[in-house]
């Protein structure tokens, strides 16, 4: 199943081989509907992340900048997070190890 998943992850260019000093762990994680999840685990990097200072804005003053606009906005909900690009410079930081090579993502990973 891993190896079914990194080949759909390279073909859809969101991984690509890494030599990057960089490797996270991978994990299977079996859903509910019996298929596997490919998961990394990104703690390690998170303790080395410096963290946001700024507070995130409240929703109900989101909403109220709103009045008036009109929003149209599309979004694939099942690779949603795919389709954010990583910034150049962070791509190696995403970089994970499997017994089948070691991979990078140029998009934001799940």
């Amino acid at each position: 199943k891993l190896k079914e998943q990194l080949e759909e992850l390279l073909e859809k260019r969101f991984v690509r081989p890494s030599v990057s000093l960089w490797g996270a762990h991978v994990l299977l994680v079996k859903k509910k509907d019996g298929s596997m999840c490919l998961c990394i685990d990104y703690r390690r990097l998170n303790k080395a992340t410096i963290k946001n200072k700024y507070p995130l804005p409240r929703i109900d003053d989101l909403m109220d900048q709103l009045v008036g606009a009109c929003v149209f906005s599309k979004i694939d909900l099942r690779s949603g997070y795919h389709q954010i690009r990583v910034k150049a410079d962070d791509i190696p930081k995403t970089a994970f190890r499997t017994r089948y090579g070691h991979y990078e993502y140029a998009v934001m990973p799940f």
